[in-house]
């Protein structure tokens, strides 16, 4: 080779490595938790999120301003995700992850700056997430499942200082009713909670139907609005005359062979409405199309027919009415028909849905959720949607913890004592890790206009007392026993938070080398067939690496963050 230079990357590749890469992802991960930081706790401020095509969501929900934003750092789009595994696990806490992941990240480079190995500074983190679980655990609160009114404590916490914070009372209540119906032997699964929205009307006009209400309307003028006592039939397969299996061509020479072809339909469609009449069927629900001429027998018959019903809405009708889904109606019996105490076509601001009410056991329900405005009742949603995971987790693991900050201090300070415990430099990043914590009740004190010095020394006080339930009251400024005002949240909202944030950080901060690879092929298996890029990774050349020039304007928001 003699002298000549040894060239591995083309002139075109971008690489950044040792403490430039570590510095350049950790502004990424800082700048996005900044993002949502202002958001946090009850008296938190909105982000309004403005598409290219100028559609606006007003939200200060941490997982949709993330997952709204258009983010093209890699290291920005890891703490995207923690977000999001915050809110598939237990439906709140996305921001609180976020901002943790971002002061851990902060407090990280000032060790990295005095040397400390990021391999160092990972096992002390590690370490110190570990004890914290362990802390959270001991001063978990136990909460029995028919304790209805700390569910709905639970409840209104997660929608306080959101856009149903003016309803929540009565949401709160809609919310345990929903999650404590659609309870079984296979756990709870809020999917069985169908959200309907109606723009139109205030918050506190919404409310909780104990059934299904179904997107459609009867497919025939001349069938009943309203069935009482209805016997239900669920059919996976269309009302039509079945086509064959190949390609045929039928020449007809004479009308009345035409007229006998006819006929024969006809026939085929009458006894399949004889079918469901023989088994006593009054309500029938197809998911696929009903023909025209069998809509005229099923009206003749008096039976009140929906057709292209979702399957997501035919799951519910079976679990609420206890009705089997039938894919042949030669076979349908009356045990495979369902029951509700009456079926109804109803206007909802215009809309027709039919309602499937007053079942024996629902065990699928629907929450119809009111607003003046479609993005007021957007927001409601969100709202809900966090209640219902939290009320889902704190059933199954009947612990919860005081709100306020009031963890947050207690692992603090408890955090602080065990890091005299470890050994080496790993006690420095433990040391960090209890400073960062702190973020939590500092912000909520920085959104409620307070000073969050005078507020952690009044927190740390109370708590080196030994009253560990106490936290900081956004509205009065005061520190309160908030077990007893009522404000506390599931442990796992903490529990997880503290993982996921703590898992993120250290990934970003053992990365010392950032490459913009081509077409990453294989993913993390190994498989150079799949030729798609993997999750996480970098297509495009890793758009804005240079610096934060990725997060870009943050889709369209122009500054309005």
């Amino acid at each position: 080779m003699g002298n000549q230079p040894l060239i591995v990357l083309s002139d075109d590749s971008q690489r950044t490595s040792g403490k430039d890469a570590q510095s350049m992802n950790i502004t990424a991960g800082q700048a996005v938790a900044e993002a949502v930081r202002t958001t946090l706790g009850p008296k938190g401020m909105d982000k309004m999120l403005v598409s290219d095509a100028g559609d606006v969501v007003v939200t200060n929900d941490g997982v949709t301003i993330l997952s709204e934003m258009d983010i093209e750092h890699p290291a920005a789009n890891m703490i995207v995700e923690v977000a999001e595994t915050q809110e598939d696990e237990v439906g709140d806490g996305t921001t609180t992850a976020v901002v943790e992941t971002g002061e851990l990240l902060e407090k990280a480079e000032d060790l990295l700056d005095q040397d400390i190995h990021a391999t160092t500074l990972a096992q002390g983190y590690r370490e110190a997430a570990e004890e914290a679980k362990n802390i959270l655990e001991e001063t978990a609160i136990e909460v029995d499942e028919n304790d209805t009114e700390t569910l709905e404590h639970i409840a209104a916490t997660a929608m306080t200082g959101k856009g149903a914070e003016s309803a929540r009372d009565l949401l709160s209540e809609l919310v345990v009713e929903a999650v404590t119906a659609v309870v079984d032997e296979d756990g709870i699964d809020t999917d069985n909670v169908s959200i309907e929205k109606t723009v139109g009307g205030s918050v506190d006009e919404s409310e909780l139907v104990e059934g299904v209400i179904v997107d459609k309307e009867r497919v025939h003028d001349n069938m009943p609005y309203f069935v009482e006592d209805a016997n239900v039939a669920l059919l996976d397969s269309a009302m039509e005359v079945k086509e064959t299996e190949i390609d045929a061509e039928v020449n007809v020479t004479d009308p009345d062979q035409l007229q006998q072809f006819m006929d024969q339909e006809e026939e085929q469609l009458k006894e399949m409405v004889d079918q469901l009449v023989d088994v006593g069927a009054d309500v029938v629900f197809c998911q696929q199309g009903i023909d025209d001429m069998a809509q005229h027998y099923l009206a003749q018959e008096g039976i009140l027919a929906v057709r292209r019903a979702k399957s997501s809405d035919i799951t519910r009708l079976a679990r609420s009415t206890g009705a089997r889904v039938v894919s042949n109606l030669d076979d349908i019996t009356a045990e495979d028909l369902g029951y509700a105490g009456n079926v109804a076509e109803r206007d909802i601001a215009g809309d027709q849905r039919i309602f499937v009410e007053d079942v024996e056991d629902a065990k699928a329900v629907t929450l119809i959720l009111r607003g003046g405005t479609e993005h007021v009742v957007d927001e409601v949603e969100r709202a809900i949607e966090d209640s219902l995971g939290v009320v889902r987790v704190t059933l199954e693991d009947g612990k919860v913890l005081p709100g306020g900050g009031a963890p947050e201090t207690e692992l603090s300070l408890g955090l602080r004592d065990y890091a005299d415990s470890v050994g080496g430099r790993e006690q420095l990043a433990v040391e960090a890790f209890a400073d960062a914590i702190d973020i939590i009740p500092r912000t909520l004190a920085e959104n409620a206009g307070l000073d969050p010095i005078d507020s952690l020394v009044d927190l740390r006080s109370q708590h080196d007392a030994g009253n560990t339930t106490t936290g900081l009251d956004a509205y009065t400024g005061e520190v309160v026993d908030m077990e007893a005002d009522g404000v506390v949240e599931p442990l796992r909202v903490k529990t997880q938070a503290i993982e996921s944030a703590t898992e993120a950080a250290v990934m970003i901060l053992r990365i010392d080398d950032v490459i913009a690879a081509g077409d990453l092929k294989g993913g993390q298996t190994g498989d150079d067939d799949d030729g798609g890029p993997p999750a996480g990774g970098a297509p495009g050349g890793m758009g804005g690496m240079g610096g934060m020039g990725g997060m870009g304007g943050m889709g369209g928001m122009g500054g309005m963050m």
